[in-house]
């Protein structure tokens, strides 16, 4: 290892112009933690926030963007026994992944799954994590529910439909185009609807209610989800594209027996994180193993090009994941 890395910071608050090549020291792992060589990084809306101003890392973070990493393990701290240097892992991050190394709690990698490359393994840890946490343990999908995912040709809703459909709920998805739409019925979404033509309000009554949404607009689509749901229906809210705010009538979530919940991942701490990669290694990396799920690709980008990247997925056209590759 070398003592000094390339990296992209975030030089101001502003728009992907702001991000720019750096050199920076190479991380040192503390005792529970592993120092990863990055082959690809991943993309995430949570980058964009940062890069814009509106979430900071937490105190014990790289000021550096990115939240999830492919690549192999060049160095262990000394309460580290699970891992090797040389093991080939996918991780999430709590940042910094927009560089050569990164350092990350060794309880947070994942082994690549059985012929997958580096370069899609780079797509599974953030929004796996969020996915499951979300929709399965905190939202409780059961076999057979009607389950409704907002944005689902992103790489949130494609994870979550994939996982959805494998599970047995009956899955609905919302999307902005023709095409969008029909990614997201290939992935086995039953009924893909274009928030531009049609109203899922009232497709989700025709259909007597979603039991659970998952949701990252906010704003006034809070409103139309909770009109949206069954009696004892869950919201889970998880972003807001729209804002946070609106108004809402609470006394339908009384009669109805509604519940709305939510959370983020990466304050979360390093065990619940850790528990929530135990739960993917026993309950879904089988299913990446055998190529049952899997990640879907949009484009990837040069370290050096992070701000293309930002630009692409801000511009919405993207369907999939954003990747960035650091190593050859």
């Amino acid at each position: 290892m070398t003592k000094m890395m390339q990296a992209v910071e975030i030089t101001a608050p502003g728009g992907p112009d702001v991000l720019q090549l750096t050199e920076r020291p190479v991380p040192e792992p503390s005792p529970n933690e592993v120092v990863i060589r990055v082959a690809w990084a991943g993309v995430n809306r949570p980058d964009a926030l940062q890069r814009a101003g509106s979430y900071a890392p937490p105190p014990s973070a790289s000021d550096l963007p990115g939240l999830e990493a492919s690549g192999e393990i060049v160095a262990i701290g000394t309460n580290v026994s699970d891992w090797e240097v040389g093991d080939r892992v996918c991780a999430l991050l709590p940042g910094g992944g927009y560089a050569e190394y990164v350092a990350t709690p060794a309880a947070h990698c994942l082994p690549i799954p059985k012929g997958m490359e580096l370069k899609q393994a780079a797509c599974l840890p953030e929004t796996y994590f969020t996915v499951w946490s979300n929709v399965f343990r905190r939202g409780g999908l059961q076999a057979g529910e009607r389950f409704l995912v907002h944005g689902g040709s992103s790489g949130i809703g494609t994870t979550a439909i994939q996982l959805a459909q494998h599970f047995g709920a009956r899955v609905f998805a919302t999307a902005g185009s023709a095409e969008k739409c029909r990614a997201c019925a290939d992935l086995g979404a039953e009924r893909a609807i274009n928030y531009r033509e049609e109203d899922f309000v009232e497709v989700l009554r025709a259909e007597g209610g979603a039991d659970l949404i998952l949701d990252m607009v906010g704003g006034p689509y809070i409103v139309r989800n909770l009109k949206s749901l069954a009696e004892d229906g869950r919201l889970v809210q998880i972003a807001f594209l729209q804002g946070p705010k609106t108004e809402v009538n609470f006394a339908p979530l009384m009669t109805r027996r509604l519940t709305i919940t939510g959370s983020t991942l990466r304050p979360q701490s390093d065990l619940a994180k850790a528990r929530i990669a135990e739960d993917l290694r026993r309950e879904v990396w089988p299913l990446l193993d055998t190529g049952r799920i899997g990640p879907v690709m949009d484009s990837d980008f040069a370290l050096a090009d992070a701000a293309a990247a930002h630009a692409r997925m801000e511009a919405g056209g993207h369907i999939g994941k954003i990747v960035l590759q650091v190593a050859g």
